[in-house]
């Protein structure tokens, strides 16, 4: 949506049916359907760059299976129970599944230097 894009929502004096107007009054939009759209802005206030500082602590795969075992979810991650009941904030699923392709990618590189380790052997 433009700045000055279509919108069915709020403004701060009155409640519009859509329209052209400006989209920086605009506070809520409610559907009980499909949304369409050609594009989603989220602002956020961080993102998930902190799984590559140093002291970032990585669980292990051990803590992990143990935690998906006892859960049937991956840690961090809301249970479907929880979706069902409160549903998500796009911005923050997409941090977070941001979060989990990043300690994957630390424990794919991790895997290969043991794996080379072994090749030496």
């Amino acid at each position: 949506m433009t700045e000055t894009g279509w919108y069915w929502g709020k403004s701060p004096n009155s409640i519009t049916s859509g329209g052209a107007t400006n989209i920086k009054y605009a506070l809520e939009l409610r559907t009980d359907g499909l949304l369409l759209a050609r594009e989603i802005m989220v602002t956020l206030n961080g993102w998930s760059d902190y799984v590559f500082a140093k002291n970032y602590q990585l669980k292990s795969l051990t803590e992990v299976e143990k935690f998906i075992k006892e859960n049937n979810h991956l840690p961090d991650v809301p249970s479907e129970k929880e979706v069902k009941e409160k549903g998500i904030n796009l911005g923050n699923m997409d941090a977070l599944l941001l979060q989990k392709i990043e300690e994957l990618t630390l424990y794919i590189i991790e895997l290969e230097k043991r794996i080379k380790e072994l090749e030496n052997k």
